[in-house]
């Protein structure tokens, strides 16, 4: 056996625009779509929202995901905030660590009219799709805020640089 000194995942090819998407930083939020066995959910940062009447979410997913799928399939999809204690959760719908049994019962969901819903998620969207298109190596899912629920935001999961961080107080 060989003990090496770099990091077993790194990309051995830096990529500038990952290492800059990287610091960027963001919330993480769970984009999950579709009803019953066809369920599917995604961990994301590459998320913005557009303010105005209506109000429009857009997210980059990765164009072979089974949230894609469920997406184009059904047209909803719905979107929650996750806290600092989800990090597994994140981790499992991001395909990082085994989801036994499944992704969906590793959590407590909500059925929606837009898809599965974090039951403990205290800020969420129903979402719309209206249009989605291939952006770089990346599907762009453009969608109409249908509903939205802005609850307390005191433990946001943040991630930043392939970390984990919690934000800071001040």
């Amino acid at each position: 056996m060989t003990i090496h000194t770099d990091h077993p995942f790194r990309d051995p090819d830096n990529d500038p625009v990952r290492q800059l998407r990287g610091r960027l930083g963001g919330a993480v939020a769970l984009i999950t779509s579709g009803e019953g066995h066809d369920r599917a959910g995604l961990t994301v940062t590459s998320l913005m929202l557009a303010a105005g009447e209506p109000a429009y979410a857009l997210v980059l997913v990765d164009p072979d995901s089974d949230l894609a799928d469920a997406v184009t399939d059904t047209g909803r999809a719905a979107v929650q905030l996750l806290s600092w204690h989800h990090r597994d959760l994140a981790d499992a719908f991001a395909g990082l660590a085994p989801a036994p049994g499944g992704l969906f019962v590793q959590a407590e969901f909500v059925t929606t009219e837009w898809g599965p819903r974090l039951a403990d998620a205290s800020s969420w969207a129903g979402l719309e799709l209206e249009a989605a298109r291939e952006v770089g190596w990346s599907r762009e899912l453009m969608f109409r805020v249908a509903h939205l629920q802005v609850g307390e935001d005191d433990e946001p999961l943040l991630h930043r640089r392939g970390r984990y961080r919690q934000a800071s107080a001040g």
